[in-house]
């Protein structure tokens, strides 16, 4: 699969961390597919599951007994980064897997002394390969989604259209914050991205107006809808991408890749 976006090869790695506390906003799905749009315009990807449920994995191709190394090890320290390193059936996209072993890292790194600089120790010097790398995050604003964000570089945001979105994204964008003060001054929202749109529901037509008026240009313009097909895909454990390119999720994925590249292009100016 090619898809034509017209925009120019990075020229370092750039790493972002894909973020929201709350479950079930399209967090992992996000990540799963705008890696796999990335990869289509030869873009080298590598996605971190963080997330103990592992589902980036699974959505990836990635099966249980091919996680014997993972995440877990990376942080732990009991393996480099390459060691865990899997490519996927998508060229160009590779994957260091996660399965429910990391749910204990956060209890066996509670009393080391770097334990919210593990991630970035492990990446440091070892992502030569790579244009993007891609961190899925758990739903959750413990120690591994502080690894990630003291990693990143960046912190794109996946916000469901729905009631509560703008209260839970302030508490997120609060701990982007803290981080950016006290341990990565570099770090800043490269975009929120709204999901699970239904132009059918007035409720997401007033929640993507709020969160625009709130965060301005930060938010994409592209918008992600409800779509059978995105939600169909991980069973198939294949990106919508590849599941069903002319889908209305898919091509949100792609027009959001797009979006991507050009605020990362315009950024690096």
């Amino acid at each position: 699969m090619t898809i034509d976006i017209g925009v120019p090869m990075t020229k370092a790695p750039r790493l972002i961390a894909i973020a929201n506390q709350k479950g079930g906003v399209g967090k992992t799905t996000t990540v799963i597919n705008l890696a796999t749009a990335l990869a289509a315009v030869r873009k080298r990807v590598l996605v971190i599951d963080l997330d103990p449920q592992g589902n980036a994995s699974t959505g990836l191709g990635l099966g249980q007994g091919d996680r014997r190394l993972n995440a877990y090890h990376v942080l732990i320290g009991s393996v480099p980064l390459g060691e865990a390193v899997t490519a996927t059936a998508i060229p160009g996209l590779d994957l260091v897997p996660a399965d429910v072993d990391l749910s204990g890292a956060e209890i066996e790194l509670a009393g080391v002394d770097d334990r919210l600089h593990r991630l970035k120790a492990a990446l440091d010097g070892e992502l030569d390969d790579y244009d993007y790398v891609l961190m899925d995050c758990p739903p959750a604003l413990g120690l591994l989604t502080v690894n990630a964000f003291i990693a990143a570089h960046a912190v794109l945001v996946p916000l469901e259209c729905e009631f509560f979105a703008l209260e839970g994204v302030s508490h997120l964008v609060r701990t982007i914050e803290r981080i950016k003060k006290s341990h990565n001054p570099n770090l800043d929202i490269q975009g929120i991205v709204l999901t699970k749109f239904d132009r059918r529901n007035n409720l997401s037509d007033e929640v993507a107006n709020d969160v625009r008026a709130h965060f301005g240009d930060k938010v994409y313009e592209t918008v992600i809808p409800r779509n059978v097909r995105v939600a169909e895909a991980p069973s198939h454990g294949k990106p919508v991408l590849l599941y069903d390119k002319g889908c209305a999720g898919s091509q949100a994925y792609i027009h959001l890749a797009g979006e991507v590249l050009r605020r990362e292009r315009s950024l690096a100016a």
